[in-house]
């Protein structure tokens, strides 16, 4: 089953995207890096990586994330980590949201990992 931001191609993702980028800004989520990855893995079409400054901010960015998504007809996300809020990874199909608090996001560094250029041509993450 495709998921919410895969319906409709390019033009969801762009939408979903917009709506993901628009609610951190909102929410005053640290340091947003969007990270294209279509053609890098199959996992979806974006990752964006954004920090919160405690745990307590971590948890209202990703609860207003949620909300906007919802909101914006992209159906329930899939969330881990929301708990503890050290990292709280948010799954919106085509989207891949991880929202941490900056040690947590120095210590794994997933943007370097994924912004890495790709070693063979068809290599998949």
């Amino acid at each position: 089953m495709p998921s919410a931001a895969g319906i409709g191609g390019i033009d969801a993702s762009a939408r979903a995207i917009k709506t993901v980028l628009a609610s951190l800004e909102d929410s005053k989520a640290e340091n947003i890096v969007s990270i294209d990855i279509q053609g890098k893995s199959s996992l979806g079409d974006y990752m964006v990586v954004a920090s919160g400054r405690s745990n307590r901010h971590v948890t209202a960015v990703a609860d207003h994330l949620l909300k906007a998504l919802k909101d914006a007809g992209y159906g329930d996300a899939r969330v881990e980590g929301l708990a503890s809020a050290d990292w709280v990874l948010i799954d919106s199909g085509d989207i891949i949201v991880h929202v941490f608090r900056p040690e947590v996001r120095d210590f794994y560094n997933l943007e370097k990992m994924w912004q890495a250029p790709d070693l063979e041509e068809e290599t998949l993450h």
